[in-house]
């Protein structure tokens, strides 16, 4: 009898889900996803301002600092040569409501703002994290904007993340644009890098010794050193996305961007959203090759 009572234990304690090694923790004004205990990212929800900036540059909705799997932070935020860059983001400095024109690039009369969580959820292979934001002319809404990031677990020495974002027009169409001054095309899905040493901008093309605007590639990297440790981030661009392969702003300084709708206009027309997709894999050391 107590073989058979051994047994079924053992049954049971082998049928039990495995535990997922991630953990969302709350802290003012962001949530931090966790793995095993070490940082992945900070979503920032509220309203931040770092001390000496102008109080309009105050934002929120993007990811910052994102860590390396080692713990290595590869983002930046309020960096002194363009204040308005901040982490992992997502804006436009064209963008036309009703007649008049606003700049969400650099927080110029249109605001992102928090709404919701939809999505907190955390599993064996990965957590998601869902999240309903508003584009405000003061305090008119006038975009919807829906954000899922998936983290998947660490694998090796890298780890990827998963951006879906859908963006509605509320009411009345809204149209977005890319930096038009010298056909730069700059706007959408974008990530600014923390100081580093060493920095090596790779495309599908190859190495990129120059900055360049508005050159098509599926994919762009950057590799550098943060404090004499090698970390390597690359955005890729699904294959679903509206006018793949798209234009890149690529630069140095530490900044890479899909540049969409780029030199184009995009109307978004109300109940259709646009959706876009990209996946960026974090790397605790550079390629082998």
């Amino acid at each position: 009898m107590p073989l058979v009572c051994g047994g079924a234990a053992l049954f049971q304690a082998a049928t039990l889900p495995a535990a997922s090694p991630f953990s969302f923790r709350e802290a003012p004004q962001r949530i931090e996803l966790l793995e095993n205990g070490r940082p992945v990212f900070a979503y920032n929800h509220g309203m931040i301002l770092k001390e000496g900036v102008p109080e309009n540059r105050r934002r929120c909705c993007y990811l910052h600092p994102v860590w390396a799997p080692d713990g290595t932070v590869v983002t930046d935020d309020f960096p002194q040569d363009h204040y308005h860059h901040r982490g992992i983001f997502w804006s436009w400095p064209v963008v036309r409501v009703g007649g008049r024109t606003y700049d969400l690039w650099t927080i110029r009369g249109l605001r992102q703002k928090f709404l919701r969580w939809t999505q907190r959820e955390t599993g064996v292979e990965t957590a998601r994290l869902g999240v309903e934001n508003g584009w405000f002319v003061e305090d008119r809404q006038v975009v919807r904007e829906e954000v899922e990031i998936v983290a998947h677990r660490t694998a090796g020495n890298a780890r990827v993340l998963e951006f879906h974002l859908a963006f509605e027009a509320l009411g009345a169409p809204v149209e977005i644009a890319g930096e038009q001054l010298d056909r730069k095309g700059y706007g959408g899905f974008a990530v600014r890098f923390a100081p580093r040493s060493e920095t090596r901008i790779v495309t599908d093309a190859g190495v990129q010794t120059q900055d360049t605007d508005m050159v098509a590639h599926r994919w762009a990297q950057l590799e550098a050193f943060y404090e004499g440790r090698p970390a390597t981030l690359r955005i890729e661009i699904d294959p679903g996305n509206p006018g793949f392969p798209n234009g890149w702003c690529l630069r140095h300084y530490g900044f890479l961007g899909v540049n969409y709708p780029g030199l184009e206009t995009y109307r978004l027309v109300p109940p259709k959203p646009l959706r876009l997709r990209y996946r960026v894999t974090i790397s605790s050391g550079l390629p082998s090759n």
